[in-house]
């Protein structure tokens, strides 16, 4: 088993025993199952939470979940330690390695994640960096499979920038058979390395990643729509990249040519009237606030893997799951 989660394809030897953990113990935890809302797997441990950039989504669902896994959520901003500063990542990690028993990072640069990961003595989350947000693509994953029944039948469709969510929706799709094809404007493209990673898994798993700069063709039959904000956090500056997405917004129009069972997805925030439209953001077939919720169920099954994997595996055999 994994030791870190930094990309997605880290969980790939149990990926699909996560997101099954993460959706039978949502159903049991809200039916009150008493056998759920008693799982404690980081009892008495405190967890911390690293954050660069500012968050909304992640924030909340991690000191939630980490909560409700019996842990104490300890929130770190980056004006509250040296990390980067005056202290290396390195040496950050071996102090907060002493104290926490997990540690979740959200981050600018891939390699500051990398690098604490290789320096700490527990489990690190990537919880965003610009090349990956593995955790995001869990909650996609269970999202998807919570309203589809047959994920050997599934069309999924990027349309937008080939940025770390894509890059992890791909990873994240091709590790359980589901074929993707994802829409970019040219020149913005998503990491060669990681496209091959994901082509590599989804060889393996009978599915398909496909590349296009035609958003109608990515969306023909889609059974799932997803986009993202042309302009990510961080990029601000850039007020001609959204130039470049002309004619890469989900609208009506370009959900017309999607499968009659089409879901849209969003990894929120969305920047209404720019990469969606409110038509298509407050649609019935709109899943983005179930997608919003999931980042706390697939996080705690994460979080309950890599800290206490025997109790984790116990747990999904109590629920029924056929565990490896």
């Amino acid at each position: 088993m994994a030791e870190h989660l930094l990309a997605i394809d880290d969980l790939s030897d149990d990926f699909t025993d996560i997101i099954s953990w993460a959706i039978e113990f949502k159903r049991l935890w809200k039916s009150g199952d008493e056998i759920a809302m008693n799982f404690f797997p980081l009892a008495d441990m405190a967890v911390g939470s690293i954050y660069e950039k500012p968050s909304t989504r992640t924030r909340v669902s991690f000191e939630v979940g980490i909560n409700r896994l019996g842990g104490y959520p300890l929130t770190l901003l980056k004006n509250d330690i040296q990390l980067g500063k005056s202290e290396t990542v390195a040496d950050t990690a071996n102090v907060l390695s002493r104290f926490l028993g997990a540690i979740t990072y959200r981050c600018y640069a891939h390699t500051d994640v990398a690098d604490l990961a290789s320096n700490s003595s527990v489990p690190v989350i990537n919880a965003l960096s610009d090349k990956h947000h593995p955790c995001q693509a869990a909650a996609d994953l269970m999202t998807i499979l919570e309203h589809f029944d047959n994920k050997n039948a599934l069309k999924v469709a990027w349309v937008g920038d080939g940025n770390n969510v894509l890059h992890d929706l791909m990873l994240a799709c091709a590790m359980l058979g589901i074929d993707c094809m994802y829409a970019v404007p040219k020149g913005y493209e998503p990491d060669k390395e990681v496209v091959k990673r994901a082509k590599n898994l989804a060889s393996d798993n009978n599915s398909k990643i496909i590349e296009t700069n035609d958003p109608v063709e990515a969306v023909k039959d889609a059974n799932v729509i997803y986009t993202d904000v042309f302009i990510s956090m961080g990029e601000e500056h850039l007020v001609d990249k959204i130039d470049s997405f002309s004619g890469f917004q989900i609208n009506m129009e370009l959900v017309s040519n999607a499968a009659k069972n089409w879901v849209f997805m969003h990894c929120l925030p969305a920047h209404r009237g720019d990469e969606v439209t409110d038509e298509v953001m407050d649609h019935n077939n709109s899943i983005v606030f179930d997608q919003a919720e999931n980042r706390m169920w697939a996080q705690m099954s994460i979080l309950a893997y890599l800290v206490d994997n025997s109790a984790w595996d116990v747990m999904g055999r109590v629920m029924g799951l056929e565990m490896k």
